[in-house]
């Protein structure tokens, strides 16, 4: 008998310990909603590329205006700088680089969506590696990978003049396929 006195106690004092301790968060709900620096209205007019399928992610998180500045070279921006344009999420290194997309988006948005530049010339769309990237005459241009890149810069002119005629075909839910490779 004493031993159920015991193992009822243990078990009592478990149950309420397991209680009293607060369920574990859910990673999602973790970070604290942030109040975008703008939101920009409107549709895109072609798809815009995000890692994940319902995504609304743009540049993989990339601040596309810090490609125009100093070195120019991709920099990472944060959960705490975001503008929201055209219905997806651009980040944002810092606020003042935000502000300058806010105030003129198409200029420093990258070029067919974040698309690859030379899959959008042969009339495809893949994935653009923010790593992978040339400004041409002060647009963003982003490339599937360093292959594709090499291929690019042979003839820059021409495969924007080509991608410039395709990329319109694409509807903005349109996605890349990688069955389609």
């Amino acid at each position: 008998m004493r031993k159920s006195v015991v193992a009822m106690l243990a078990l009592s004092f478990a149950l309420a310990a397991c209680g009293s301790e607060q369920p574990a968060a859910d990673p999602a709900q973790a970070v604290a909603a942030v109040e975008p620096v703008a939101v920009i209205d409107g549709a895109p007019t072609g798809p815009v590329y995000t890692e994940i399928a319902g995504d609304k992610l743009a540049v993989s998180g990339f601040d596309p205006v810090a490609y125009f500045q100093g070195e120019g070279k991709p920099v990472e921006g944060s959960a705490d700088n975001v503008v929201l344009y055209q219905g997806y999420e651009y980040r944002f290194a810092n606020r003042e680089n935000a502000e300058t997309f806010a105030a003129d988006p198409t200029k420093y948005a990258p070029q067919y969506g974040g698309n690859c530049a030379w899959a959008a010339s042969n009339g495809k769309l893949a994935p653009g590696n923010p790593q992978n990237y040339k400004v041409v005459d002060g647009k963003l241009y982003l490339n599937f990978n360093d292959t594709v890149q090499e291929n690019w810069v042979k003839d820059i002119p021409g495969f924007i003049s080509k991608a410039d005629a395709e990329y319109p075909k694409f509807s903005p839910e349109q996605r890349y396929d990688d069955s389609d490779a």
